[in-house]
């Protein structure tokens, strides 16, 4: 014989069920914060004047740097250990971020919000590491930039629901002033020029924003019917034209000659993509000597040489590479277990 709960004890369970599910949530969320906690620099010491060399985001999660000649001595890795080999001589910042990249005595912290639908937050950094404004808004993180000067910031993150897009991934960019505070959250708005005419699609994507010295011109990839094409933007008229096609994830030199980027070079999913140097003078472009598929938005570490991420030795692993802008040299390992390279000169 079985007894049929009453419906004030029916009530109760739910109830109570309720506020486990609720204490659960909460516990997670709280969790999942400190473990996308940005920034806590006080303890390592280091700030983007004080440590110059190759910021990188680790494997873990963390975000490390290895000091360049002239910069702090006696480099330890994250463990507190001398380092013994060049690629092992970082230090560990604190900061935890899924995107980090410096410029100008400013940085960009992207982290991913715990919940439905994925939200991001862009956490811009001062020159010692520390915050100095959030910015939150959905998707998940995918390419981050500092202008040279260290005012403007740009982001890209995947987002998904666009009816156009079907089931893949489409992109938002977004950009900040932090002089002036003006946000551009989605940099769709801007009006476009394709063949010296204006356009407009619903399919519209920007990604791979990078900034020139003046804090106003600035370079992207747009995306639309099939096609990416190079863009050459204006904050101030809020303007943007495109350059030509088949052009990723652009990244200017530091003497704003030069513009590194992805170029399809097959179709389908097999190695797509080999890295190209374009001459903003002349137009042309020459491939590197990296044969392999890059899938980034290289970072010059100086007007010579490039960094970028390839695929490390195991699976959700990768490693930051370099080569030269020239299209001569042999690629060369600089970080293991390591993606998002930014490198912070000297003062």
């Amino acid at each position: 014989m079985t007894t049929t709960p009453s419906p004030r004890a029916r009530v109760t369970a739910v109830a109570l069920a309720a506020a486990l599910l609720a204490a659960v949530a909460v516990v997670y969320t709280v969790r999942a914060s400190e473990r996308n906690a940005p920034a806590a620099p006080d303890a390592s010491g280091i700030t983007l004047t004080t440590t110059p060399g190759l910021y990188v985001r680790t494997d873990a999660g963390t975000v490390s740097v290895v000091p360049t000649e002239g910069g702090r001595k006696a480099p330890r890795t994250e463990d507190g250990r001398e380092a013994t080999r060049t690629e092992d001589a970082r230090e560990a910042t604190g900061l935890a971020c899924r995107r980090f990249y410096a410029a100008g005595g400013t940085a960009v912290c992207l982290t991913t919000v715990p919940g439905i639908p994925p939200r991001t937050q862009a956490v811009v950094l001062d020159s010692a590491l520390r915050p100095k404004r959030t910015v939150t808004f959905g998707g998940t993180p995918n390419r981050a930039r500092v202008s040279p000067s260290g005012r403007v910031i740009s982001w890209t993150v995947f987002v998904s629901g666009d009816s156009y897009a079907g089931s893949a991934f489409s992109t938002r960019s977004g950009i900040l002033d932090t002089r002036t505070g003006y946000l551009i959250k989605n940099m769709e708005t801007v009006q476009l020029s394709i063949d010296g005419r204006r356009y407009s699609a619903p399919d519209v994507n920007y990604w791979g924003i990078t900034f020139s010295r003046d804090d106003n011109r600035f370079y992207a990839t747009v995306s639309t019917r099939g096609r990416t094409y190079l863009v050459e933007g204006d904050l101030k008229k809020w303007t943007a034209r495109a350059l030509r096609e088949n052009v990723e994830c652009p990244s200017l030199s530091p003497d704003g000659t030069r513009l590194a980027y992805k170029k399809r070079v097959r179709t389908g999913t097999t190695s797509p993509w080999r890295l190209h140097v374009l001459d903003l003078r002349t137009m042309r472009d020459t491939p590197l000597a990296e044969a392999r598929s890059v899938d980034d938005q290289a970072a010059w570490l100086d007007d010579a040489t490039l960094a970028y991420a390839l695929p490390g030795a195991t699976r959700d692993a990768s490693d930051v590479w370099s080569v030269r802008a020239d299209g001569t040299g042999t690629p060369r390992l600089v970080a293991h277990d390591a993606s998002s390279p930014s490198m912070v000169p000297p003062a």
